[in-house]
């Protein structure tokens, strides 16, 4: 029976053929008398008690809003056409590259529909194995996920991290390979930390915050972390204090040994700033200090290796594309000598195996894979299929053979087998989807962004495709934090373009795809840049005639719904709908939760009077104007996301509902025991895809 007044007005318009007029009924949301000033400014902060995820007024305005949400969606007739076909598609047998410890390979393992992989150990690359750690056991609903892996010398041990409904807190266990069994140590407190063993398997060097009330855990801010270490067999009472950093409580500290087992190597930063210092400590002497190596933030260093005193570093420092080191921390003056110089394309990871480096480049967002010496010698190329994306290439320097894995939007994942020696690949495993890749088309094009920077796009659709400006079209950024969106396969979009629509993917300005520079244009008081270029991304795509506006959808998530809604304000009129997932929306606040002192470091500080300026100028919450007619948009948060609480996406969502001047749907969906998005458990994953593609063809008419 349809119970309330909302359903049966659904269900009534189904049958006459009038639903896309149909009113909805958002719940009311009560205001609150607030006001802050910032800097001479007073803004008004109605929804403030929104914050309080506790609270029970807020669990009811939840269940109210989803009460609204799920209504409308389920009564989409599309939808279960939709999740029945992403669940056909999703269910192939997924593998991780093989990672070889102490004789021994390790892998993950999904059979099809399992809500989280599975952890298997094998004695021969050719043996199927065992299981190790099955996750989906921990829990009824696949909520509890493996969030970190670390695996002794000898094969022998295994630490992991244990995630629960999202939440970036873990709690690390350690397991005995041969038998499978738990040992009784457990660490908790972690966030943002793995943990790396010591040559002698007998403990581990890890990362962790003060202990934190659990009622305030999801939101509360973290500070003063430090680098402990743990003795297998003791409690986490009794770890020893290795670094910590009393001078700046901000500051993130991280540690790992050197292969040899002789060194560890510290991390430290601010924010989330590619920059840091390096410390190191000699673990060869039971007496040794920890002393400075690199002590200015100024530029990233990630450390690849050693031999004995010589450490090998890649480092944008002089180099905004990245270059390869190497320093003798032996010797008094540090003098750093250039191994591999900077290139024309992007230096990401390196590996260092078989005595040489392997080293991964972005050409234009998509990977190429070079080999050098120790002394910056190149020997090869490593030959990929095509344009996408490789990763892997896990290993010792004395390997002769690693794994990598190669995918793109059209290509599913398929795991190669590397040969050090004789630089030749051969095929390990490939994924069985159902479905053609050859019926698809793959293209890179570039556009001009307002300030007139080139910009280049992915594409992806149906071959035979017709540029009248009918195609339903989704758009995808992210464009912050120097992070890179490379080629890779997804099952869904797999779906979304069956159903007819054209995938693009733009690689703007804050990313890192074209190293140091290309972030860095984009940050701070240029944030606005970014949100140019994915407007001119959506202008190209309907001035080439893969769309038009009533047909065009945007997306993105985290820092990428913050551009969603950004641009959403700022050009309405450019689309048919928009799904902003897990958003920075309340760019006034974003620095008072958990993670979110972080961001300063891209975004600057609403307590600083002129980043203020800007950032208030495109602050989705702050830009919302009553009356004004906004497409249609599905916000979509989790309500254990301790990334980016939820509340910057209830209130946004209350306050676009307030100020929809137009007759297209303004809804929040909010996944309950879910996080940020990582460890989401399968089944989750399908039923929100299937929500997010049933409200596109509904807005988009499809």
């Amino acid at each position: 029976m349809l119970k309330t007044a909302f359903a049966l007005l659904i269900f009534m318009s189904l049958n006459v053929g009038v639903y896309a007029q149909t009113k909805i009924e958002y719940p009311q949301t009560r205001k609150v008398e607030q006001s802050d000033d910032y800097h001479g400014t007073k803004i008004s902060d109605p929804y403030r008690w929104l914050e309080d995820d506790n609270s029970a007024e807020t669990k009811a305005w939840v269940e109210a809003q989803n009460k609204v949400t799920f209504a409308y969606l389920n009564a989409i007739p599309e939808r279960a056409k939709i999740k029945a076909r992403l669940t056909e598609l999703w269910n192939y047998e997924k593998y991780s590259a093989p990672s070889e410890k102490g004789g021994k390979y390790f892998y993950s393992k999904n059979d099809g529909l399992q809500n989280q992989f599975v952890l298997y150990v094998a004695d021969s690359v050719k043996d199927a194995g065992r299981v190790l750690l099955d996750p989906n056991k921990l829990s009824s609903d696949g909520t509890i996920a493996l969030s970190g892996l670390s695996i002794s010398d000898d094969g022998k041990m295994i630490a992991y991290g244990l995630a629960v409904a999202g939440s970036d807190w873990q709690e690390w266990r350690f397991r005995e390979v041969e038998t499978g069994k738990d040992l009784t140590d457990v660490l908790k407190d972690i966030k943002f930390s793995g943990a790396s063993w010591s040559k002698d398997g007998k403990g581990v060097f890890y990362s962790r915050f003060p202990a934190t009330d659990e009622k305030a855990k999801l939101t509360s801010l973290n500070y003063n972390q430090k680098i402990y270490y743990h003795k297998i067999g003791t409690p986490q009472s009794e770890d020893v204090l290795v670094y910590e950093r009393p001078d700046d409580k901000e500051m993130s500290v991280g540690g790992g040994v050197s292969e040899d087992g002789k060194y560890l190597i510290i991390y430290v930063s601010k924010g989330t700033s590619p920059k840091n210092m390096i410390y190191y400590k000699d673990l060869s002497k039971s007496d040794s200090k920890v002393l400075p190596l690199v002590d200015k933030l100024e530029s990233s260093y990630s450390f690849i290796g050693n031999d004995g005193t010589t450490f090998y570093f890649e480092t944008d420092k002089e180099a905004s594309r990245g270059r390869v080191v190497a320093v003798d921390v032996s010797k008094e003056t540090k003098e750093w000598k250039e191994i591999v110089p900077e290139g024309k394309e992007t230096l990401g990871s390196i590996s260092f195996i078989n005595n040489q480096f392997v080293a991964n480049y972005l050409k234009d967002a998509y990977t190429q894979i070079r080999i050098y010496d120790t002394n910056g010698k190149f020997v090869r190329n490593v030959d990929l299929p095509g344009i996408g994306t490789a990763g892997g290439f896990s290993g010792e320097r004395n390997d002769t053979e690693t794994f990598y894995t190669f995918s793109s939007y059209a290509t599913p994942p398929t795991i190669y087998r590397y040969d050090m020696k004789t630089g030749k690949s051969e095929v390990f495993r490939t994924a069985a989807v159902k479905f053609s890749p050859k019926d698809y088309e793959v293209k890179q094009v570039k556009y001009k962004s307002k300030d007139g920077t080139e910009v280049p796009m992915f594409i992806v659709h149906k071959k035979g495709l017709k540029m009248d400006g009918t195609n339903p079209t989704l758009l995808y950024g992210y464009g912050g934090f120097n992070s890179s969106l490379t080629p890779a396969f997804s099952v869904s979009r797999v779906a979304w373009m069956e159903m007819g629509g054209v995938y693009a993917v733009a690689n703007l300005r804050g990313g890192g795809e074209y190293g140091k520079e290309w972030h860095e244009a984009a940050i701070k008081l240029n944030r606005q840049k970014a949100f140019d270029d994915f407007i001119a991304a959506a202008e190209y795509l309907i001035s080439a005639k893969y769309t038009s506006p009533k047909k065009l959808a945007i997306q993105g998530g985290s820092n990428g719904g913050l551009l969603v809604g950004a641009v959403l304000n700022q050009r309405p009129e450019l689309f048919g709908a928009a799904l902003p997932a897990v958003g920075v929306m309340d760019m006034l606040r974003f620095h008072k939760f958990t993670a979110g002192r972080y961001w300063t470091s891209d975004y600057g500080s609403p307590d600083n009077a002129e980043e203020f300026a800007a950032i208030y100028k495109y602050s989705p919450l702050h830009n919302l104007k009553k009356g004004a007619k906004y497409p249609a948009v599905l916000v979509t948060t989790a309500d254990h996301d301790d990334r980016v609480v939820p509340a910057h996406s209830f209130k946004y969502a209350a306050t676009l509902q307030e100020s929809q001047g137009g007759d297209a749907p303004v809804l929040i969906r909010i996944e309950t025991k879910a996080g940020h998005g990582a460890g989401k458990p399968t089944a989750k994953v399908i039923e929100e895809q299937a929500d997010l593609y049933g409200f596109l063809i509904k807005n988009l008419g499809m």
